[in-house]
């Protein structure tokens, strides 16, 4: 996993320069969201580790199924990870990309489980205050699993914040068994 970031690092970062410069963040990041679904599609993983194909076979392949979703820079990106051998990193490189434009756009993706439904008041209350504390826009996602009991789970690429009864109740029993 550590190596695969370390690979993709440089290839995710010429294509955030690039958009960035161009004014495409999001265009960049839909081309590589298609082209990164694209290769993790069961057909098209045998036809990137084929080696009887070149490598411009490969990009060429993958190319005919994006059609439009992907311009000319896009193909140029394409023919490049492939030159290289790289077209199995794109979903490492769409996941980074992503990262790399939230970073940009001082934005965060933020995933909440509830025990319940939450109302829309009270996900914009929520995102409200989540928002103030990382200093970023937020963007909520919400679902519900029962089994926390109660309270919310708050996760992000790099924090947990786990108020849940289950959480809580489980730390209770852990300092009474201590």
């Amino acid at each position: 996993m550590a190596e695969l970031n370390t690979v993709a690092r440089p290839y995710t970062k010429a294509a955030f320069e690039y958009a960035l410069d161009k004014g495409a963040l999001d265009q960049w990041s839909d081309m590589l969201a298609t082209a990164s679904a694209v290769t993790q599609d069961a057909l098209m993983v045998r036809v990137l580790g084929n080696p009887a194909l070149t490598s411009e076979q490969k990009a060429d392949a993958l190319i005919s199924v994006c059609k439009e979703q992907i311009d000319d820079a896009g193909k140029n990106y394409v023919s490049l990870l492939a030159e290289n051998q790289r077209l199995p990193l794109l979903p490492e490189i769409s996941a980074q990309f992503e990262l790399l434009k939230a970073s940009q756009q001082q934005s965060v993706e933020i995933d909440v489980t509830t025990a319940f439904d939450l109302d829309e008041q009270q996900q914009q209350k929520l995102a409200q205050a989540l928002g103030t504390k990382l200093g970023r826009e937020v963007n909520l996602t919400s679902k519900v699993d029962k089994s926390i009991l109660g309270g919310v789970v708050v996760r992000t690429e790099d924090l947990v914040i786990d108020g849940s009864v289950r959480a809580r109740l489980a730390k209770l029993a852990e300092a009474m068994n201590s």
